[in-house]
């Protein structure tokens, strides 16, 4: 007679209880950092476009257009991450945290886009520079710095890969009006219109690459790629020392946003063992793995002689 297999979901009382008062946060601090982050931007996007006008600034103007499209993107990222919230359902059952990670994705293309936009629109400027109105430059540049400084400042205290990506859209608009306030001064006193485009073509090609960065790791995570190899390995190590573990496979680590990961593996018994035997086997798993902080985790036993059902 075939032996029946046994199905133990491990979950240690420390992850309990910090799944349940993950669901009783009135406020998500992610969500209200990304909002604060949605206002400023859709404030000073629109001062902006008045001091381009009134300035006759072209290179504001542009830049004006640029921080439009990124309240866009915060804007889209601060309703996902708020529905991602929600709590699971019989649908989806592990509930809609991907969806700041989707966010993080679609806010990473925006800002690959607007990049390749500011190069197309600096690289000419090369061949053709035009002076700008300096002061008007200088007090606009002044005042882009603080907001959008404020704004990464505010943003920069999550650890979400939703909120790493959007920081950069911020620490891109910080970078953009340093070089304006640097050209408005250097223009002040040398008449060297070409660094207005060589500036912005700098930042933004170093926006680029981490921003690239960033979305190569946000794909590894929508392909349920390993989040953390190394830590992945040391799991492994502590659950093959188990007593009574002679192997361990079909070993799964993966992450639903990029911080709450989820851990599936088939533990081979080299006996069959009492029901006291296996809870306390139980226990021992939870305690290796409650360092980790695993939002959910899934072991199956297996029997001497006993076939795979994966296999």
């Amino acid at each position: 007679m075939t032996q029946a297999k046994e199905t133990k979901a491990v979950h240690s009382h420390s992850e309990h209880n910090h799944s349940h008062h993950g669901h009783h946060h009135h406020i998500d601090p992610s969500s209200s950092r990304i909002g604060w982050a949605f206002f400023l931007n859709v404030t000073f996007t629109i001062i902006e476009f008045i001091g381009g006008w009134l300035t006759n600034s072209t290179a504001i103007m542009a830049d004006a257009v640029h921080d439009l499209g990124d309240s866009l993107s915060i804007g889209t990222a601060w309703f996902l991450n708020r529905a991602g919230n929600k709590k699971a359902t019989d649908r989806f059952t592990y509930g809609f945290k991907r969806l700041s990670l989707l966010a993080a994705m679609l806010n990473g293309i925006v800002l690959v886009c607007g990049s390749i936009w500011v190069l197309i629109e600096s690289v000419p400027r090369l061949f053709a520079p035009e002076m700008p109105h300096t002061e008007g430059m200088f007090l606009l540049a002044l005042l882009g710095v603080s907001v959008n400084g404020f704004a990464a400042y505010k943003l920069s205290a999550g650890n979400t890969l939703n909120e790493r990506v959007l920081n950069w859209h911020l620490i891109e608009d910080v970078l953009g009006w340093v070089a304006v306030l640097i050209v408005s001064v250097v223009l002040m006193f040398v008449n060297l219109p070409i660094l207005d485009p060589l500036l912005s073509i700098a930042f933004t090609l170093f926006i680029l690459y981490n921003v690239v960065r960033n979305i190569q790791m946000t794909l590894g995570l929508f392909l349920q790629g390993v989040p953390d190899e190394q830590v992945q390995d040391q799991i492994k190590h502590k659950l093959q020392h188990i007593a009574h573990v002679e192997d361990i496979h079909h070993l799964h680590f993966w992450s639903l946003d990029g911080e709450q990961h989820v851990l599936t593996a088939h533990l081979v018994l080299n006996e069959m063992l009492m029901p006291e035997q296996l809870v306390a086997i139980k226990c021992e798993v939870a305690d290796c793995l409650d360092e980790y902080k695993l939002s959910h985790t899934t072991i199956e036993f297996e029997f001497p002689q006993e076939a795979c059902r994966d296999a």
